[in-house]
């Protein structure tokens, strides 16, 4: 999950093409795994980060969004391996997962949805082969990627007004009173997006070529 979005900036990252940099997060995950050391991991969030704040010039509230969304997972983690196996790895694991989480968001915040909808396309030319349309997943990509912040938008104005009605839950009660409005919300917004896709006509296969008839043979 990312939650950031396109930064206008004109940075060198911004001017990449989205293929590229999305070849640099694979490979930047290839990497972390292939060398599973503490340092190793240390090293590439460092590098996330210069490049995500100094290169791209993307504002620290970005990232630091990012990192907040991810923060119980890496405690999670860092408890899981305290437990069974040492702290030490816990680290390593927490930071592995901090610096793919925060190489994403660099690259969302740098890229338009369009771009990288455009490359999911491309990649998935291949698949007209058997029947699979690329249009159609490069739009449930970027439907995915548009409804993070607005489900993130949703959460806040629940949470701002129960506490605009003094009620300020904390714990398992405060998860369950934004959990079921959210549900109910979210199961709106999937209804009226189907309606408008199917009243454009998203799911219609499209219309196949005709073939001309071949020319008669004229007669002699």
């Amino acid at each position: 999950m990312t939650l950031a979005l396109y930064v206008p900036r004109a940075s060198l990252v911004h001017r990449l093409p989205a293929g590229a940099k999305l070849l640099c997060l694979a490979a930047l995950a290839v990497a972390l795994f292939l060398l599973p050391t503490l340092p190793a991991a240390a090293g590439a969030l460092a590098g996330v980060l210069v490049v995500g704040l100094a290169v791209a010039r993307l504002p620290p509230a970005v990232l630091a969004r990012q990192a907040r969304a991810v923060r119980w997972w890496l405690l999670a983690l860092l408890v899981v391996h305290a437990l069974t196996t040492d702290l030490r790895t816990g680290a390593h694991v927490a930071l592995r997962l901090l610096a793919l989480v925060l190489a994403a968001a660099v690259v969302t915040a740098t890229t338009r949805v369009s771009e990288m909808v455009a490359v999911v396309e491309r990649l998935c030319g291949p698949l007209r082969l058997v029947g699979v349309r690329p249009a159609r997943i490069g739009l449930v990509v970027a439907m995915a990627l548009r409804f993070i912040p607005v489900l993130v938008e949703r959460a806040d104005r629940i949470r701002a007004a129960q506490a605009a009605r003094g009620g300020s839950p904390r714990g398992v009660r405060a998860l369950r009173t934004t959990v079921a409005p959210l549900l109910v919300q979210v199961l709106q917004m999937a209804h009226d997006v189907s309606e408008a896709l199917d009243a454009r006509g998203a799911d219609d296969d499209p219309p196949r070529r005709r073939r001309r008839p071949a020319p008669a043979e004229a007669s002699p």
